[in-house]
């Protein structure tokens, strides 16, 4: 799947195909691209399945979550809580004062206007980044989606207006596409955020399969029967959010299906890899291979082809 011209000229027609022609408008979204292709590369790529158009704007909603997940992630723990807390207020305040000289914001603020997103999304979600600093754990999956919100299906309801959407209906099956996103995270994730202190998996659901917290957390981790019933009861649960959210595709422009139809067959695919990987979740971290994020996203884009005309 490619495009003529190098690297750079490629991002630069993008953006001309979108009108962005300040320069500095232009530098900020070429940072949130870097941020998308260096840390979403599942989701980028089928961003590469829009009209080239409306590439920069997602790039623009993807760089701005990372930034602030980087923040709470890999920040200095003496001084991340106050840096979150300093940026987001600042975002905020530019966005309700119409302009900014933030890198990140430049490009959020110009998306946000183009395409008409709730700044109520954007305060959400970084609501549920400060969570992410005080908060540890989730007693039921009521409390997960509470967080989840903010976290994830804001960023779904943020996207709809880019994807054009032809009904209403559109927006609840995005709100629980970005959850099933998430909740696919959170299972491939689960080594990595308890090695952070976090759990991501509801307490209750632990305590069904006779588990605690503890029997994760565990200095030699080993996946035993209650962990994979545990595993198997998650990738059950999400597959069937899932098939709801699969249905919001159609409710799409055309020239936006592939792109969210390919994301989600291949974050569907990381629960087929953990199933295959016997739930060794510990050890690895399990991912759709790359030939066939490759060929999924090969035979989507020969598909979306037919269906770019203009925004539609």
């Amino acid at each position: 799947m490619t495009e003529g011209g190098g690297p750079k000229r490629r991002h630069a027609r993008w953006l001309d195909a979108a009108g962005i022609a300040d320069p500095r408008l232009r530098a900020s979204y070429e940072r949130c691209r870097r941020l998308h292709a260096d840390f979403g590369r599942t989701y980028y790529l089928a961003t590469l399945l829009l009209p080239p158009a409306k590439r920069p704007y997602v790039h623009s909603l993807y760089g701005f979550a990372r930034y602030a997940d980087e923040i709470v992630d890999n920040g200095d723990p003496a001084t991340r809580e106050d840096e979150l807390i300093t940026w987001s207020e600042r975002v905020l305040s530019d966005l309700d004062a119409g302009d900014t000289t933030d890198p990140i914001c430049q490009a959020l603020l110009h998306t946000v206007r183009t395409w008409d997103i709730p700044v109520g999304h954007l305060k959400a979600f970084l609501a549920s980044m400060r969570m992410d600093l005080t908060v540890t754990q989730y007693p039921t999956y009521a409390d997960l989606q509470a967080y989840m919100y903010g976290s994830a299906a804001v960023i779904g309801l943020q996207m709809t207006p880019i994807l054009e959407p032809l009904t209403e209906e559109a927006y609840p099956r995005a709100h629980a596409l970005g959850e099933a996103f998430q909740l696919t995270n959170f299972l491939r994730d689960i080594a990595e955020d308890l090695d952070r202190g976090r759990l991501y998996l509801p307490l209750e659901d632990l305590e069904k399969c006779g588990l605690s917290r503890s029997d994760l957390e565990k200095k030699k981790r080993v996946v035993t029967d209650p962990i994979r019933e545990l595993l198997a009861n998650e990738i059950a649960r999400t597959r069937e959010i899932y098939a709801y959210a699969a249905g919001g595709v159609p409710m799409l422009a055309p020239s936006s299906r592939e792109c969210i139809g390919t994301a989600l067959v291949l974050y569907r695919g990381i629960l087929d890899e953990i199933e295959k990987a016997d739930y060794q979740i510990f050890d690895r971290r399990v991912s759709v291979s790359l030939s066939r994020r490759l060929a999924t996203a090969a035979g989507a884009y020969a598909r979306s082809l037919s269906g770019r005309s203009g925004r539609r």
